[in-house]
């Protein structure tokens, strides 16, 4: 439905901290262009916990506009908030996206029947596909695999899970219960070839805003079953990778994308992200070298 390839794009925005939606329009066509077979718009890479509804939604239209169908298009709509949820995925279907994707609820910490209570809500005030996305590290709880199952098998629009837990283990578990039309991304881009060994489509990705030709060559040589290669290529982008996450996510990748594509435009983080040190970036720009970004 949506492709291997999912970049999850980031936000570029003025040095007054707005959204320079020709920037964010013109970046979403380089990343098609580029290896993206869709991408997550207003997700965490996007800086969506500092966005408002407005600017998400005008996001939404303006990409989706842009893109004109050639790639698949994912609105973050998901929070913390289960009603304000619901009403940014209601307003996001005249967007022109073709999907959401619902982050765990984060800060409030749920059981797992909140977690089954909550994506239940969204997911039936939608005919949007819809793509939960586990991620413990950012949101301090877990979604069960049994919570997915749950989930993927009562309600037809929840379609794919984002699952960035980090542990093989539950991969290995969720893809024992969850229907087998049901599609699970990788959700870290360190862990595509593995999570793909054991049965994962592909990769929401991060470092896809500057190397989604070599993480789609990547992805295309094990589907050739091209093991070695595959392997080698995974091995070839551990660093490039690291750097994306060398202080959090998205500062390394949005001052990447600013050297790599954008011009030098585009980068300014929203508070509480501020920039990279001088050190931090100049070992980032030592490694965009080694790969021949800059």
């Amino acid at each position: 439905m949506f492709g291997r390839l999912i970049t999850a794009m980031i936000t570029p925005m003025n040095d007054d901290g707005s959204i320079n939606y020709q920037l964010a329009a013109d970046f979403a066509e380089n990343l098609i262009n580029n290896g993206s077979d869709a991408l997550v718009v207003a997700g965490s890479t996007g800086e969506a916990a500092t966005l408002s509804a407005d600017e998400k939604l005008e996001l939404f239209r303006v990409v989706a506009q842009r893109v004109n169908g050639r790639a698949k298009i994912i609105g973050g709509t998901g929070s913390n908030d289960t009603q304000s949820s619901i009403n940014l995925t209601k307003q996001a279907a005249s967007t022109g996206i073709d999907g959401v994707m619902l982050v765990g609820p984060y800060y409030n910490k749920p059981t797992q029947q909140g977690f089954y209570e909550h994506f239940k809500a969204v997911a039936t005030a939608t005919e949007l596909p819809v793509v939960l996305y586990n991620v413990p590290g950012r949101t301090s709880s877990n979604i069960a695999p049994a919570t997915v199952a749950k989930l993927a098998n009562e309600l037809p629009n929840v379609v794919a899970l984002k699952e960035a837990c980090g542990n093989l283990e539950q991969v290995i578990e969720l893809m024992s219960v969850v229907p087998e039309d049901f599609i699970i991304y990788s959700g870290d881009d360190e862990l595509t070839i593995p999570m793909m060994a054991i049965g994962a489509h592909g990769v929401i990705s991060v470092v896809g805003n500057i190397a989604g030709n070599e993480m789609q060559e990547m992805i295309q040589a094990f589907l050739a079953k091209d093991i070695t290669k595959a392997a080698k290529l995974q091995v070839h982008m551990h660093r490039l990778i690291k750097a994306m996450f060398m202080v959090t996510n998205p500062i390394p990748v949005k001052a990447a994308a600013c050297l790599t594509t954008l011009n030098n435009q585009g980068g300014k983080l929203r508070l509480p992200l501020t920039p990279m040190s001088a050190a931090e970036l100049t070992t980032l720009i030592d490694i965009l070298k080694t790969y021949n970004k800059i």
